[in-house]
């Protein structure tokens, strides 16, 4: 399916006209303009500034970086510096792509469907996500309730879109979840919400691994891109840009004071 265009939503400026458009959705318990654009050409920075800290004060925006940055220098605070990747999946690789969906796993691994509870992935989401790591997130512990409802929410299809048969998990002789890629439906384009492993239980390359697996099963299943996200300074955009994804968009989140 081809990926449907966000129900826009229009901001304008003094003179009546459409100054900025951005999806309207909800993130952190509050609004949230995601993909915000500057729909005005006439518009320079400070005129874009002034707009979103008036009419958007409270809000989580997320937008051109040098929109996000200005805010940050007028105290926004920042959730995110990510990028927005996609592979063609009309463009197979080496070997083909029943060589990818059919990658082994070591000894003592096996993948098995991502239809357990969350609170079967939490530990291994925590242990990928640690101190230190661009998507740590300080108010996740494994003895409380923050990992475990955002995850409850990823899969039953509450953040992105509905969760996608081609998602997996790995797990240990001891059918412990110690890796995982979990895929949704984000308005027809099939998207890598989220891809972990637990450094101290799986094994080095286990992610590539898994990755392989996925994309390989979405292509084989007539699927012709995928997308996924990744953070500023996460050294797993090395490995998708291995894997043949590139950046189709970069955009700075930021929560307007």
């Amino acid at each position: 399916m081809a990926q449907k265009e966000p129900d826009w939503q229009y901001g304008y400026g003094a003179d009546g006209v459409a100054l900025v458009r951005y999806g309207l959705g909800e993130r952190e318990g509050r609004p949230w303009a995601d993909l915000l654009e500057v729909v005005d050409p006439r518009a320079d920075l400070a005129t874009q500034v002034a707009y979103v800290r008036a009419e958007m004060a409270g809000w989580v925006v997320s937008g051109p970086v040098g929109l996000g940055q200005e805010l940050v220098r007028q105290g926004a605070a920042v959730l995110r510096h990510g990028h927005s990747m996609q592979r063609e999946l009309t463009d197979p690789p080496a070997g083909g792509w029943e060589a990818w969906a059919g990658a082994p796993l070591r000894d003592g691994f096996r993948a098995v469907p991502c239809d357990r509870a969350a609170a079967a992935l939490v530990p291994a989401t925590l242990a990928a996500f640690g101190p230190g790591h661009p998507d740590h997130r300080p108010d996740e512990r494994e003895d409380d309730q923050h990992a475990l409802q955002r995850l409850a929410e990823l899969l039953a299809g509450q953040v992105i879109g509905p969760l996608l048969p081609f998602s997996a998990l790995v797990v240990n002789a001891a059918d412990r979840v110690v890796a995982g890629a979990v895929l949704t439906d984000w308005d027809g384009l099939p998207w890598i919400a989220s891809v972990f492993r637990d450094p101290a239980l799986g094994y080095p390359g286990l992610g590539r691994d898994l990755l392989r697996r996925t994309v390989g099963a979405v292509a084989l299943a007539g699927g012709t891109r995928i997308g996924l996200a990744v953070t500023e300074g996460n050294t797993a955009r090395r490995l998708y840009e291995e894997m043949g994804f590139t950046v189709t968009a970069t955009s700075l989140t930021v929560v307007v004071p």
